[in-house]
């Protein structure tokens, strides 16, 4: 199949050629990566993506996903799937015309997970993290899905500090410090924030990757808030929020969050050992949990922690 139309992109602020015989997949594209231009240099890496004139009456369904070392696969069903080989960067996606029709199912199911399988094989590691600073100390917000990372991240923006992430944080694979990447022109939260910050109350509830609900905002349309595309790690934080607790910081001993970090991970094979070699960069970051119930206590314990982090610097 001929793919005529090609556009470079910067997801993460690295290069990314796609290719492809439908410009929809282009305009998707541009929904998804195209808020970054700056670019941290070239990758080599090219996505094709071909879409045939076949398909029924309906979106196929979300593809079932499948990883053998360093071969990984997306199946929705016979004409909409992808093979990737995340060691030599190589990757095709085949869809139908069907897959079009809906942006958010090919962006989410197919376009976004396959880029940053790429780049997460080789530029960067991904870890379950919200990022936030204060004054470039930089704090990873840690913990289960539902810990209430993005909302926390999202209440420190609104009180002054700067925002990288809200749960999903890049780890650059060949900075010499610790430093990550992150989606800064978005923020996505669980239904239940709307209860917290009003300005979501009339927000659209959106359907996401494996099936959970949330509601994503562009920061551009929330109140002023800082944001910065990239943090250096200064300490790392594991949410632990129940209603009787009392705001506290304990300490954890050093490599907790390389050993949970490593534990986490989704990758398998070499790539695996490669990212447990690039988390020991936090091995040896301050780490504690974070007990606590409300908001505001949260923000002024983490608060007399970056002041902390700026005395011993």
């Amino acid at each position: 199949m001929e793919l005529p139309l090609r556009q470079t992109f910067y997801p993460l602020g690295f290069a990314v050629e796609i290719l492809t015989n439908r410009s929809e997949v282009l305009d998707a594209a541009q929904a998804s990566f195209g808020h970054r231009r700056l670019s941290r240099g070239g990758t080599g890496i090219q996505i094709r993506i071909g879409v045939t004139d076949e398909g029924g009456s309906q979106v196929a369904p979300e593809p079932v996903r499948r990883e053998y070392k360093h071969l990984y696969s997306m199946v929705a069903n016979t004409e909409n799937q992808a093979i990737l080989d995340l060691k030599t960067g190589t990757s095709f996606i085949w869809l139908n015309r069907d897959a079009l029709k809906n942006s958010l199912y090919l962006r989410h199911n197919f376009l976004e997970k396959t880029v940053y399988l790429l780049l997460g094989s080789s530029m960067v590691t991904d870890i379950h993290a919200a990022c936030v600073s204060k004054q470039r100390i930089g704090v990873l917000l840690c913990g289960d899905s539902g810990a209430g990372k993005s909302t926390l991240a999202y209440a420190c923006a609104r009180a002054g500090w700067t925002y990288t992430s809200d749960d999903t944080s890049y780890l650059i694979n060949h900075s010499m410090v610790p430093r990550v990447i992150g989606h800064s022109h978005r923020v996505r939260f669980r239904p239940a924030a709307k209860k917290l910050f009003p300005e979501l109350e009339e927000r659209e509830i959106t359907p996401r990757m494996e099936g959970k609900a949330s509601i994503e905002v562009p920061v551009a349309e929330l109140p002023a808030m800082e944001t910065a595309p990239e943090a250096t790690v200064h300490a790392v934080v594991y949410l632990k929020r129940y209603p009787e607790a009392h705001a506290s910081l304990v300490a954890l001993p050093r490599r907790s969050a390389t050993e949970q970090m490593s534990r986490d991970l989704f990758s398998a094979g070499d790539i695996r050992s490669k990212h447990e070699r690039v988390l020991e960069k936090l091995a040896g970051v301050p780490t504690y949990e974070l007990h606590y119930c409300e908001l505001n206590d949260a923000i002024m314990q983490l608060e007399m922690l970056t002041q902390g982090s700026l005395r011993e610097t």
